[in-house]
């Protein structure tokens, strides 16, 4: 609740542009993005020999190494912890949240946007032996539920896992969003767009938010990002660099009836410029979209 009241607070300015942003150069956005990836390098790595030692481990003691998953200070780092599956989904062992699970399947429990993670990743590990997931969960440091990366890996009927929480969204968590919106306007209709407004409607993670546009108009009838862009000509927006950002999703979902496009926005987590990935479908006469901030 916190992040998502940050955001509210923020997003008030996130498509306001002063002067001096059309000018800035590229790094001005390049220095958070490029920040984050070392962040998020570093975080991978560590949850790599994380889950390195808990393989070996367990290659070494068996059902023994269970117990010390749970509880020993070895296998946690920070944020990070172990847990393990059985092939059907019973969680076994985890030294971090999830340890209410333990004795519980969870193959069919879903992240707060609706995503069955772990069955994702019992399909993958019986198909590959390996892999990596995302979903969103909470995190023990900050006390906040937040996108999330796990690596695992499975050895014989186990599978032993380690995840790490990432700076930014990712296209996969835009995507499951989008998905999410179209859905609920196919269903709703226009009821729909006050949840895509709201920040308690279900629709804003992080940094991630839909927008939708009505295409006769070229007016945003929904901005989870922005508010006040609500009712605004879209057709008139520029990103920093000039590029006509809602003219070209227009023309695109006007040849294809939907698409992607880059451009430079200001992160309404960071407050910073950075480099924007959105995802746009059309559905009806409007346009759905979410974005994410590129690393």
């Amino acid at each position: 609740m916190k992040t998502i009241l940050r955001i509210a607070s923020l997003c008030l300015c996130s498509f306001a542009f002063p002067a001096a942003h059309a000018a800035a150069p590229a790094s001005a956005a390049a220095a958070p993005t490029a920040q984050a990836d070392l962040v998020q390098r570093a975080d991978e790595n560590r949850s790599r020999r994380l889950l390195e030692k808990a393989v070996a481990h367990y290659r070494e003691k068996g059902e023994a190494a269970l117990a010390d998953f749970n509880r020993s200070p070895a296998f946690s780092d920070k944020e990070l912890y172990v847990y393990v599956l059985t092939l059907d989904g019973e969680m076994l062992a985890s030294g971090g949240p999830s340890a209410t699970l333990v004795g519980r399947n969870v193959a069919t429990m879903k992240d707060v946007s609706g995503k069955e993670f772990f069955r994702d990743m019992l399909d993958t590990a019986a198909k590959t032996g390996h892999g990596r997931i995302e979903y969103r969960w909470l995190n023990r440091v900050d006390n906040r539920v937040e996108p999330k990366v796990t690596l695992f890996e499975r050895v014989d009927d186990r599978i032993i896992a380690v995840g790490y929480y990432t700076p930014r969204a990712t296209a996969e968590q835009a995507k499951g969003l989008l998905e999410r919106a179209v859905t609920a306007l196919n269903e709703k209709g226009d009821a729909a767009l006050d949840a895509f407004n709201a920040v308690d409607g279900g629709f804003i993670q992080d940094d991630l938010y839909v927008f939708v546009i009505d295409i006769p108009t070229r007016r945003f009838v929904a901005h989870g990002g922005s508010p006040a862009m609500v009712g605004t000509d879209g057709s008139a927006l520029r990103d920093p660099k000039g590029k006509a950002v809602v003219t070209d999703m227009l023309n695109i979902v006007g040849r294809k009836g939907e698409g992607e496009l880059d451009y430079a926005w200001r992160n309404p987590l960071t407050e910073k410029l950075e480099s924007k990935h959105s995802f746009f479908r059309k559905v009806g006469d409007k346009i759905v979209g979410v974005g994410y901030y590129t690393r």
